[in-house]
C-alpha cells in the first residue's frame, strides 16, 4: 500500500463479497480481514482527520474508538425490518458536532461503498423542534442561505405543503417544506485509495462547510 494511504481496492473486494454472502457464517471465517482491511484504516483515518477537522470547526468530534466513537457498527438493527440481512455493505464514519447525542446532530459524513463513495454534510432527519428552528433562521437571514445554498445542491425528504407558521409565498420556499438538510460530494474509489484521499475529503467538507456552519447556529450551538 503506498505511503500515507489510508484504504485499499482490498476493502471494496471485501464489501462486495460480503454483498455476495451476507450471512454470519461467512462473516466470522472472514473477520480478520474486515479487521485489516476495514476498522483498523477506518480508526486510522479518523484519528489523522482530527486536525483536519478542527481547522473547520474547534467543535466536532473524530473519535476514534472501536466503539460508540465515530466508526459506525456494521451490525444491521433488523428488529423492525424486512430485510434480515445481518450486515452493512458499506463504511459509515461520522465527525458529530461535540453536543450530538445521535446521527440526527449536524455533522461531517463519510461514505464507502462500491460504485457508491460520496462525503455529506448537514442535518440529517432532525426532530420537529430542530427543524422549526432551522427553518426559522431560513427566514430569518434569508440572504446568509442564499450565498449557503448558492453552490450546493441540497438533498433528502420534503413536505408535500409548507409547513405550518412559514409563508407559502417565500422565495425559499422549497427548502422551508425539506425534512433534512444536507449536501454531499460524489468520491471515486480511486480517490479514496489514493494518497491525497484526506485532501479530497477535507476539500469536500470545505465545501460543505456553509451548511453546517448555518445549521449549526441556527440549532443554538457553538461553531
Amino acid at each position: 500500500m503506498p505511503e500515507n494511504t489510508m484504504f485499499s481496492p482490498e476493502l471494496f473486494d471485501f464489501l462486495r463479497q460480503l454483498r455476495r454472502h451476507n450471512n454470519r457464517e461467512w462473516f466470522a471465517k472472514n473477520k480478520e480481514l474486515y479487521q485489516q482491511v476495514m476498522v483498523e484504516p477506518a480508526l486510522r483515518f479518523i484519528s489523522s482527520f482530527a486536525t483536519p477537522l478542527a481547522g473547520l470547526s474547534t467543535h466536532f468530534v473524530a473519535d476514534a474508538r472501536t466503539t460508540r466513537g465515530s466508526l459506525f457498527r456494521i451490525y444491521r438493527d433488523t428488529r423492525f425490518s424486512s430485510d434480515k440481512k445481518p450486515f452493512k455493505t458499506h463504511v459509515g464514519i461520522r465527525f458529530s458536532h461535540e453536543s450530538g447525542k445521535d446521527a440526527h446532530a449536524p455533522v461531517f459524513y463519510l461514505h464507502l461503498e462500491p460504485d457508491n463513495c460520496f462525503a455529506a454534510a448537514g442535518v440529517w432527519h432532525p426532530d420537529s423542534r430542530a427543524l422549526t428552528r432551522i427553518r426559522s433562521a431560513i427566514v430569518a437571514n434569508s440572504e446568509q442561505w442564499k450565498k449557503v445554498t448558492r453552490k450546493l445542491e441540497l438533498e433528502g425528504e420534503t413536505l408535500m405543503r409548507p409547513p405550518k407558521g412559514f409563508p407559502s409565498e417565500h422565495p425559499f420556499i422549497d427548502d422551508l417544506k425539506r425534512k433534512d438538510f444536507i449536501a454531499s460530494v460524489v468520491l471515486s474509489e480511486k480517490q479514496v485509495c489514493s494518497p491525497k484521499f484526506m485532501r479530497d475529503f477535507t476539500a469536500a467538507c470545505k465545501t460543505m462547510l456553509p451548511l453546517v456552519e448555518f445549521t449549526t447556529k441556527a440549532l443554538g450551538l457553538k461553531f
